[in-house]
Formats: structure tokens, C-alpha cells, sequence
């Protein structure tokens, strides 16, 4: 079976009109007869090329606004049939169909259409290609012979394959552009099943598409995950580790980050950062996360991002050393002069100013990511044997709903400080206990065994006086005893959620220290 293959003819019909006539002069340099359709072969005449009609091929109009124009006897048995089968290449002949030797095709734009704000359910319905699909399949499965190009980005390397093996393609090109379209397509139907099953129920023709909320919709039959690789990391967690970043195209998230200087993102670098950054988000003013393996050692909002920064630092300038930080608003000269003074892996802000960038620049192995947010509706955590799903923990409680369960209220500073404290609590591995004050946590007890060690590891933590301050925990106090843990180390307010078999002991305690405390009725665990 020979390796390279001639192209004689090519069929193309794009909806990404990129490169396209640049690609098609190429073509017709070795000879190669254009056959295409409607937009397509419009696009290519105004160019001044010469292009032969579908219609012609096929001795069948295109017809039903476009819907069949390409799924024709004449077009799938030029693609399909084996060249040196001379069985496939007799009844060919006999029922007048050309070979096809290459097929050039993008689909439509589905996830485009369905994404655009008002977007019509028949719209939505009707960029759901089908021809597209059915070519790309059937040249991709006869590689052998017919080579499948689904990407403008494919058109350089071909034009000069062309030319080195004077109008032929190799046999290893033609696989690896097949394996290119199968992952194509499976792509694509990925994103139209998942799309239609966020859709509860088939709208009228003319009425915007009503998409469920993921929070609230029943989870999936089949949990379709398809992300081309965005990158290869250098390793994992740990050297002995391979690791790489795949992301969903969309440009936001930690995933889609704008990376302006630095050293290789790691795939420690990318997990902290997606902490920090998530962190920082929770945060209505200017705030600022400190993280270390996935925990915050200080996080802190002000009235600018430089004076977060500050109180953020201060809660464990130890820890902070070698951590990652993730900040809510731009990042001005004053603050970048601060942050320089200390090393961190990298820093996950929305921007930076001119003047910063150029402050951060004398540190060229600092990591700094540009971020736009981007909503995670679910959380997937890989078990053996199969994946978990959740929706990402949204839940957040304001200061009229939480319930005041003891005899002494919190004063308006403790509230604040106490609805402070269970945004970040939300972000600290369990067990988990912060203790904070005045937008600024003091200690984190994170990842315990124990509720009351925690409770005692946050306190040990602390460089901050914690006389005064305010305490949160993840979950309930099983006992008093993690709760007059908090108490001692100083804490006069505390937030938990509740729910305790032992509740009214841990109340009747937190009467007796003479402390407020506030139920949320809420959980945050994080595993």
C-alpha cells in the first residue's frame, strides 16, 4: 500500500472562512479540482477561483434550505471507497461517482449559537450540523487514501507537505489528521448533548432557549468531560509525576489565565492559584489570599489592595514565604512595590497596571496570571473506579439570616468580623477553624483530625494578638470543648453552623464564657 497519496479533488465547505482562499490557491497550484458549497465556493469565486458546484457532483440540487446538500451516494462513495479495492473502484465507476482525495471541513458554530444571549430555540436547533459531521467521519475512517482537514491551523503545514511530495500527502500526515477529526466530532457531540440536556424542555420555534440552572438541575445521565489539552506541565505534584492542563476553551478560570511573566506554570502552581484566586473572589472590596498548599496562611480586605496585602501578610509572614496570592481588583504600583519585597511563586490578579508589571519585572522567575472569572458550577473529584460530582459550594449567609443563639448578641464589629471569617472558613480544608478580626484573619487551624486541634493549631499559628477576635468553624462543635478551646485563646464571638445533637450543652457553654455565638445553619466542609 503506498505512503503517499495524490490529491486530485477536494471538497470544502467551511464555516470558519480563515485561511480558506490562501489554502484553496494552494490547491489549485498542484492541480487540484475545487468542489464546494454554497457560502464556501461563494467566497472562493469572489477570490477569482475556479470552483465546481456540489450540485454538479451530484446531479442533486441542494435543496431544504442547505440541510442536504453534501449526504449524497456521490459524495460519501468518492470519499469511502478503497482505492486499491477493485471491487469499490468498479462500482464507482459504474454508478458515475468521482474519487474524493480530500475533504476540507469545519462545522457549524453550535456552541457559539447556543452561548449567544437570546439565541432562539430553532436556531439553536438548526446549528446542529449533520453533513459536517457525516464527511469528516468518512474521510477519516478511509485515511488510507483521503486526507480529512477539520482546522485552518492545519493549512500551512499541508501547503508545504504539498509541495515537498509534489501535490501528495504522506500516510503518517493523513493519521494524525484522522485522528485530529474523530476527536473533532466527538467534541462536537459532546457539546450538543450536554447543551440540549441543560434545556428542560423543548421551547416554542421563535422563543429564546431557556438553559436550567446547573445548581438546581438534575445531574447528567452520562457525564460527557471533553477539554482539548491546553498544555503539558514539566511534572505533578512530585517529579516522579507526569501532569499536563487541559481547559475548556473558554479563556476564563485559572485554566484560561493570561500568563504575563514568569517561569512554567506548575501543576502545584495551577492548584494554588485556583485556591487563592477563588478565595480572593469571595470578597466584596478589595481582598487579598495568601495561600499555601491550598490553604490560606492570610487573607484580608481593605479599602485598597495594598493595605489587604498588608494585613493579609501580617496574619503569617512565615508562611507566606514561597506562597501564591490571589487578589479581587487590579494591582496598582503601590501594592506591586510591597508584594516584591517578599517571594512568592506567582500572584492571580484580574490586571496589573503598566507600572506594576514593570516593579514585578526585576523578578523574572515571579509567575503573574492575568484572570478572567469564570462561574464552576460543579466540583469532579476522581475516586477509584469512577468520578464524583457535586455543585460547587456557592452557599454564602448574610447577617439577617443568621440565628442568634445565645444571650449575648454580637456587637456590629463581631458580625462583621464573624461574616468575614466563614467566607474564608469556606476555603480551609476540615477541620477547619479561623480566627479573624477587623477583615483580617489571625489564625487558621486547617486539615485536622480533630475539631479541638484545629481550634488549637489556628490559636498556636497566630502572631496577632487574639484577644478580641472572632472565631469560625466548618462545621458544629460536637462538644463544648472545641468551643472553650476558641474561648481561651481569646475569641469573644463565634460562627458555626449548628445542628448538633449537643447543641444546647455548646450553647449553655458559650452563656457561660459570656461570648456571643451565631448558627448559620450551613456547612462548609472541604475535602
Amino acid at each position: 500500500m503506498s505512503s503517499n497519496k495524490k490529491v486530485r479533488r477536494a471538497l470544502l465547505s467551511v464555516t470558519d472562512k480563515s485561511g480558506l482562499v490562501e489554502f484553496a490557491k494552494e490547491l489549485t497550484k498542484h492541480g487540484v479540482e475545487l468542489v464546494s458549497t454554497g457560502g464556501t465556493a461563494k467566497t472562493l469565486r469572489e477570490a477569482g477561483l475556479s470552483v465546481r458546484d456540489i450540485s454538479e457532483l451530484t446531479g442533486f440540487p441542494e435543496m431544504l434550505d442547505g440541510r442536504v446538500k453534501t449526504l449524497h451516494p456521490k459524495v460519501h462513495g468518492g470519499i469511502l471507497h478503497i482505492r486499491e479495492n477493485a471491487h469499490h473502484v468498479a462500482a464507482i465507476k459504474e454508478q458515475g461517482i468521482e474519487p474524493i482525495d480530500m475533504v476540507v471541513v469545519n462545522l457549524y458554530a453550535f456552541e457559539k449559537t447556543a452561548a449567544r444571549p437570546g439565541a432562539k430555540f430553532a436556531e439553536v436547533i438548526e446549528n446542529i450540523d449533520i453533513g459536517g459531521p457525516s464527511m469528516v467521519r468518512s474521510a477519516a475512517k478511509n485515511f488510507e487514501d483521503v486526507a480529512i482537514v477539520t482546522s485552518p491551523s492545519d493549512y500551512a503545514a499541508l501547503a508545504e507537505e504539498l509541495t515537498t511530495h509534489k501535490g501528495s500527502l504522506t500516510r503518517g500526515t493523513r493519521w494524525r489528521l484522522a485522528k485530529k477529526a474523530f476527536s473533532v466530532t466527538a467534541a462536537y457531540d459532546t457539546a450538543i448533548a450536554n447543551t440540549l440536556e441543560q434545556i428542560w424542555s423543548p421551547e416554542p420555534a421563535e422563543a429564546p432557549v431557556q438553559f436550567g440552572d446547573p445548581a438546581t438541575a438534575a445531574f447528567p445521565e452520562a457525564l460527557r468531560i471533553n477539554y482539548p489539552l491546553a498544555t503539558s506541565l514539566r511534572y505533578g505534584e512530585n517529579p516522579h509525576q507526569n501532569a499536563a492542563l487541559y481547559a475548556d476553551g473558554s479563556s476564563t478560570g485559572i485554566a484560561g489565565a493570561k500568563q504575563l511573566q514568569g517561569k512554567e506554570l506548575s501543576y502545584n502552581n495551577l492548584v494554588d492559584l485556583d485556591a487563592c484566586w477563588e478565595l480572593a473572589q469571595e470578597f466584596d472590596g478589595p481582598g487579598v489570599a495568601i495561600i499555601k498548599h491550598t490553604n490560606p496562611c492570610g487573607a484580608a480586605t481593605g479599602t485598597t489592595i495594598l493595605e489587604a496585602y498588608q494585613k493579609a501578610l501580617a496574619a503569617d509572614p512565615v508562611s507566606a514565604f514561597g506562597g501564591v496570592i490571589g487578589i479581587n481588583r487590579e494591582v496598582d504600583e503601590a501594592a506591586a512595590e510591597e508584594i516584591a519585597k517578599l517571594f512568592v511563586e506567582a500572584i492571580a490578579a484580574p490586571s496589573f497596571t503598566e507600572a506594576a508589571r514593570a516593579r514585578f519585572a526585576a523578578k523574572k522567575n515571579l509567575r503573574l496570571v492575568e484572570v478572567k472569572s469564570a462561574r464552576t458550577p460543579y466540583v469532579v473529584k476522581q475516586v477509584s473506579g469512577g468520578l464524583l460530582l457535586q455543585n460547587a459550594d456557592e452557599g454564602h449567609v448574610t447577617a439577617s439570616e443568621l440565628k442568634i443563639v445565645t444571650e449575648r448578641k454580637p456587637s456590629e464589629d463581631e458580625l462583621a468580623a464573624l461574616l468575614f471569617a466563614w467566607r474564608v472558613c469556606k476555603h480551609v480544608k476540615s477541620n477547619a477553624i479561623v480566627y479573624a478580626r477587623n477583615g483580617q484573619t489571625i489564625g487558621v487551624g486547617a486539615g485536622q483530625m480533630s475539631r479541638v486541634d484545629a481550634a488549637k493549631f489556628g490559636a498556636m499559628k497566630a502572631v496577632l494578638p487574639l484577644d478580641g477576635c472572632v472565631a469560625a468553624s466548618d462545621a458544629f462543635f460536637p462538644f463544648p470543648d472545641g468551643l472553650e478551646t476558641v474561648v481561651a485563646a481569646g475569641a469573644t464571638a463565634v460562627i458555626q453552623p449548628g445542628g448538633s445533637v449537643r447543641d444546647d450543652e455548646v450553647i449553655a457553654a458559650a452563656n457561660r464564657l459570656g461570648i456571643a455565638m451565631v448558627f448559620t445553619g450551613m456547612r462548609h466542609f472541604r475535602h
